[in-house]
């Protein structure tokens, strides 16, 4: 960035934070941030206790604001590196997706099956640490046609992170003010994920499923739980047979439409 635009970018700190708090201040705060590098949506979700996250704000169309969105907050943010990294409590900075993506996480089914369907090459996202151990993730996301983000783009988003946890901490309070809706609750959601297969399957094939939902190759699942990566091999042989399915692509499906049958009030259980 060159002096007369970095001028011109500091100078509008002062407009961003004259705008009213909240949706038009986060509004402004990324086109602020378009002006160090382009981005092709933006989305704030809130990770808080146990609800499912609150999406505080975004850019998306509203052709596509239901993949993003909707389909996300039924379940299959509980596959999500961001989601996962807040839940082991993530220090506040900006961060890349890839930082804490499995192994395999390009390669899975969650990327593959549910997370291609936006378009995306490229997530960065700050982290912003809230009261009361919530977190709120900001992401700036980047489509096929839009190059990975640049070290110096980094640098200077980074630049940003002040600005960037003062407008997202006071769209927050204004928001937590407002009683979410119980369905928000995802208790279920959760026990539906740690419960996956459990009438058919052992304790340990779903550890199993659960690493490789979540991106984990069988090389990593057998280093992530000190067994041998033939006996992976044989527990996915099992699991498949158990769960009637023939591949991992059918197993996320089967995870996904027992997650929807969750949020519709309905019982979950494999299926033989």
């Amino acid at each position: 960035m060159r002096p007369k635009e970095l001028k011109t970018w500091t100078g509008g700190v002062a407009q961003l934070l004259a705008l009213s708090a909240g949706r038009s201040r986060l509004l402004g705060l990324s086109q602020w941030l378009q002006q160090v590098c382009p981005v092709d949506h933006f989305v704030l979700f809130v990770y808080e206790g146990n609800h499912r996250p609150l999406d505080l704000f975004d850019t998306f169309p509203a052709d596509v604001r239901h993949v993003y969105v909707e389909d996300y907050q039924v379940g299959p943010y509980l596959l999500d590196p961001f989601y996962l990294a807040c839940t082991r409590n993530q220090a506040a900075g900006l961060w890349r997706l890839r930082q804490f993506a499995p192994d395999h996480f390009y390669l899975g089914e969650y990327y593959q099956t549910y997370y291609q369907q936006t378009g995306l090459t490229e997530e960065i996202a700050f982290f912003v640490d809230l009261d009361d151990g919530a977190k709120a993730v900001l992401s700036l996301m980047r489509g096929t046609r839009s190059p990975a983000y640049s070290r110096d783009e980094l640098q200077w988003l980074d630049c940003a992170r002040p600005v960037v946890e003062q407008v997202v901490r006071e769209a927050w309070e204004l928001r937590r003010a407002q009683p979410r809706p119980a369905r928000d609750l995802d208790y279920k959601i959760r026990e539906a994920f740690d419960q996956f297969g459990a009438q058919l399957l052992t304790p340990r094939e779903q550890e199993i499923v659960q690493l490789l939902l979540r991106g984990h190759s069988s090389a990593s699942v057998a280093e992530q739980l000190d067994i041998s990566p033939g006996t992976v091999k044989i527990h996915r042989k099992n699991i498949y047979a158990k769960l009637g399915i023939g591949s991992q692509s059918e197993l996320l499906g089967l995870f996904i439409r027992e997650l929807a049958g969750q949020d519709d009030g309905g019982e979950m259980h494999a299926t033989g």
